[in-house]
Formats: C-alpha cells, sequence, structure tokens
C-alpha cells in the first residue's frame, strides 16, 4: 500500500529576539538564498514563506500585471511591480503584494542603494489574489494592514467564489459579487480591469 504524501501549502517561522536589522537588510540576503520561495514579514516579526502558485493563479496574476502595466505605460504617473517585490510598510511588515503600483514622484526620492533592496514605502495601490489554498480571513486582515500602512487603494479578488473586495482609505470595505469589472479612478484615472479573465482560466 502506497503511503499518502501531505502537500505543505505554507509555513511560518519565529525569528529569535534580535535576528534582523530594523531595517531589513539581514532579512533581504534571507529572502536571496531561498529564491524558490515568496517570502514576507509580519510586523510582530513573523516570517511567511509561501510555496509557488499552481498554473491557475499563475495564469490570472499575469493578467493582472499586463493590464495594470500596459495602463501604467500609457499614464506614466507611476511604476507597476510584481509579485516578487518586497515593500518594507511603515510597521515594520515586509509585504509582497501580488501587484502593487506606486507613484513615480515617490519613488524618485528613493536613493539608488535603496531602489535594489526591498522599498521602504508602501505601494499607492495593490492587487492581492486568493488562491484556492488562501484564508480568506487572513488576507482581509492583511488588506486592513495595508490601510493602516498609508496605501490608497487596494484590491483583494477571490476567483473561487467570484468575488471582488474594494479597500480604499478612510472608508469601509465594499464586497462585489461576479463583477465584470473594477475601475481604479481617481487614483488611477483611466484604468478598468477586466475581471472575465480572472474568474475564466483560458486553458
Amino acid at each position: 500500500m502506497q503511503q499518502a504524501h501531505s502537500v505543505v501549502t505554507g509555513f511560518s517561522l519565529h525569528l529569535p529576539s534580535g535576528g534582523l536589522q530594523a531595517n531589513g537588510d539581514n532579512f533581504f540576503e534571507f529572502c536571496q538564498i531561498n529564491r524558490d520561495y515568496r517570502i514576507e514579514r509580519s510586523a510582530e516579526g513573523e516570517i511567511l514563506i509561501m510555496s509557488p502558485t499552481g498554473g491557475e493563479t499563475g495564469y490570472r496574476n499575469t493578467n493582472l500585471v499586463i493590464d495594470l502595466g500596459i495602463w501604467a505605460r500609457r499614464d506614466q504617473t507611476g511604476i507597476v511591480f510584481d509579485s516578487s517585490t518586497g515593500f518594507i510598510l511603515p510597521n515594520g511588515a515586509i509585504r509582497s503584494p501580488d501587484v502593487a503600483w506606486v507613484k513615480r514622484d515617490r519613488l524618485a526620492q528613493l536613493l539608488p542603494q535603496q531602489k535594489k533592496r526591498f522599498l521602504p514605502l508602501a505601494p499607492d495601490f495593490l492587487i492581492e489574489l486568493a488562491s484556492p489554498s488562501d484564508s480568506i480571513s487572513a488576507l482581509q486582515d492583511k488588506m486592513h494592514e495595508y490601510l493602516a500602512n498609508a496605501v490608497s487603494l487596494a484590491w483583494l479578488l477571490v476567483p473561487e467564489e467570484r468575488r471582488a473586495f474594494v479597500y480604499q482609505a478612510q472608508t469601509a470595505p465594499l464586497c462585489l459579487d461576479s463583477p465584470n469589472q473594477l475601475d481604479g479612478a481617481p487614483l488611477l484615472s483611466g484604468f478598468v480591469l477586466d475581471l472575465q479573465r480572472i474568474w475564466n482560466v483560458e486553458f
């Protein structure tokens, strides 16, 4: 009889006291030597390690990056970053949203060396895409953390439920069932995300 093997979708580690520098340099090096994983750090110092995504999630995330990237190239007011980019939030957490956008004038204030490492700022806009194994409540907590750390607009997409959550500063979260699109105005003027590519996987 063949023994069944469990699948690990993610795990967390706690660092010893003083194990990481406040500026995130040691954590950056840790991430570089563990490049097979997407790694984040909470404000409390907990390290969260996620395994690579499945094909459907990868397809959806690629479409998010492409759609926002095409708009951003035309708009020219900000830069798009993918899920491999780390951001050091004001509360000390280091997060890697699935897609993020930052205004050019804020990036221009960074030193060249800062741009090579985790960016020491919160994105202006971001999207988190839930995979089938993700805890929605945990992702919702993360969205509230983003808002508390100066993110202006954030979208949480849950393909399994065909549901979108819109988070904006000083506004109650909005839950939308099976929306066809999301409009980024006024922050992202002219950006409208077609959600059919997210709800329906074309392979």
